[in-house]
């Protein structure tokens, strides 16, 4: 079975003073970094990434969503659109801000080996999805965004992967907490700090 990823690194960071999240760090490496480095420990291929380079010398593939800034369903639009054939059977589908992405690809990968007929392997934190903290079918997400009437800008995640047959993953330990406001970041530094 051969799984890929998106990543989207887009946003604007307005809650971080406008700053790149991607390039923030923790734990020594930046957030980029981490999440690449998850990915393609996983082995997956194609990774490609939405959003303004980052990096010339990381092993993925640069997309940019139409117009820039115009949100993560139109980021998602963009990757399926670089995606090189053959295609795989899944992509993981994570944001550009996960300090603990490493445990979040561990878990989707187990779960992508024991899927059955579901289209989606989802967190879940506090009874609310986390979209851009999966696992999708290739084709399960083409024909998602493909439904979809007036185009990609600004439509929101629920709206476009709402109707997929999605099993559901329990953040047990914060796995998907972002980072949105430097309290966010203070809080994860001291975190890893004391993990280390």
């Amino acid at each position: 079975m051969s799984t890929g990823a998106i990543l989207l690194v887009g946003g604007r960071s307005r809650r971080m003073g406008g700053g790149t999240k991607p390039l923030l760090e923790v734990g020594g490496q930046t957030l980029f970094a981490r999440t690449v480095h998850a990915l393609t420990d996983a082995g997956c291929t194609p990774i490609i990434v939405a959003g303004p380079v980052l990096d010339e010398d990381a092993p993925v593939l640069w997309a940019r969503e139409e117009p820039p800034f115009s949100g993560p369903v139109a980021g998602i639009a963009a990757a399926l659109g670089a995606l090189p054939t053959p295609e795989p059977e899944w992509m993981m589908l994570l944001a550009g801000d996960l300090p603990r992405a490493p445990r979040v690809v561990d878990r989707l990968h187990e779960r992508t080996g024991n899927s059955d007929d579901v289209e989606a392997h989802v967190f879940t934190a506090d009874e609310h999805p986390q979209w851009l903290a999966g696992a999708y079918r290739t084709q399960a997400l083409r024909r998602a965004l493909g439904a979809l009437d007036g185009g990609f800008e600004n439509v929101s995640c629920r709206a476009a992967l709402g109707g997929l047959e999605i099993s559901w993953l329990n953040d047990e330990a914060g796995e998907t907490a972002d980072i949105d406001t430097p309290a966010d970041l203070n809080r994860i530094r001291a975190e890893f700090e004391e993990e280390s």
